[in-house]
C-alpha cells in the first residue's frame, strides 16, 4: 500500500479531498471543500471542511518539513483556513434553501466528534422532526451561574488569550 492510500485508510475526509473517495461536491475553494452528507438528517445536510495539512513542525515544535496530518480540532485549525470557511458555511447554508438551519461543529470524542478531522454541519431545519433535534430540558442543561463564579470564569478565560 502506497503512503498516500495508508493515509486516505486514515482519514475518510482526506480521502474525499483527494478523491480517492467519491462525493457530491456543492462548493469548494483552495482551502475548503463542501459536500453533502452521505446519512443526512435532512435535505441538505453538509459537511464543510478544510483541505487543510500541518506541518509536522507546527505538530511538535521542530523545524521539520514534511506534511504529518490534518487539523483533528477547529484550535488546530490555521486562521487562513478558519477565515476561508466561515463564507463556505454561509454560501452553503444559502444554497440549502432553508430559512432556518443549525450549523454545527464538534471537537473530540465527549463532544460527539465521530471523524478526525475537523469539519462543520451545515444542517437545515425544515420541520420539528427533521434535522438537528434538540430540546432545552434534554440537550441544553442550563444553570444559574454567581457574578463571582462568571468573573472568574471571565479572569481564566483572558488569561489564555
Amino acid at each position: 500500500m502506497t503512503a498516500a492510500a495508508a493515509e486516505d485508510n486514515k482519514c475518510l475526509f482526506c480521502a474525499i479531498v483527494k478523491g480517492t473517495i467519491p462525493s457530491f461536491k456543492v462548493y469548494e475553494t483552495e482551502h475548503s471543500l463542501a459536500f453533502l452528507d452521505i446519512n443526512p438528517v435532512s435535505e441538505g445536510h453538509t459537511q464543510v471542511i478544510p483541505k487543510c495539512q500541518l506541518p509536522l513542525s507546527s505538530m511538535f515544535d521542530q523545524d521539520l518539513t514534511e506534511v504529518a496530518d490534518h487539523a483533528k480540532t477547529l484550535t488546530e485549525l490555521p486562521d487562513e483556513y478558519l477565515a476561508d470557511i466561515g463564507p463556505a458555511v454561509k454560501k452553503v447554508a444559502l444554497a440549502t434553501g432553508a430559512e432556518q438551519y443549525n450549523i454545527l461543529q464538534n471537537n473530540g470524542k465527549m463532544a460527539f466528534q465521530h471523524i478526525d478531522h475537523v469539519h462543520f454541519h451545515v444542517i437545515p431545519k425544515p420541520n420539528l422532526t427533521e434535522g438537528l433535534v434538540l430540546s432545552i430540558d434534554d440537550n441544553w442543561p442550563m444553570r444559574k451561574a454567581a457574578n463571582e463564579e462568571l468573573e472568574a470564569t471571565l479572569e481564566k478565560m483572558k488569561a489564555r488569550l
